[in-house]
């Protein structure tokens, strides 16, 4: 996946074709000692809202690592962050 934060964009590869994604936020987590970016390619799931996708990597190898979040701690912290974040959307 090529992500360049400095240009808010991240490339993935979707059903075989190459998708442009925005970033819309990113953090660093002391507990688990990643990083963490949440980005969207605009689509729109079922409950109407926008797709949201989000990557750890960690920041010692820099951004070409990054990685899909499977541990249910990590998942459980980032709805918490999403949940703050919009809340403060409202």
């Amino acid at each position: 996946m090529d992500f360049d934060i400095e240009k808010e964009k991240i490339t993935m590869i979707k059903d075989g074709k190459e998708i442009k994604c925005d970033i819309l936020f990113a953090f660093d987590s002391e507990d688990t000692n990643k990083a963490y970016v949440g980005y969207t390619d605009h689509t729109i799931a079922a409950n109407g809202r926008k797709n949201i996708y989000v990557s750890s990597y960690d920041p010692l190898y820099g951004l070409s690592s990054l990685e899909d979040v499977t541990d249910e701690k990590e998942l459980e912290m980032i709805n918490d962050v999403l949940n703050e974040l919009d809340e403060s959307n409202d």
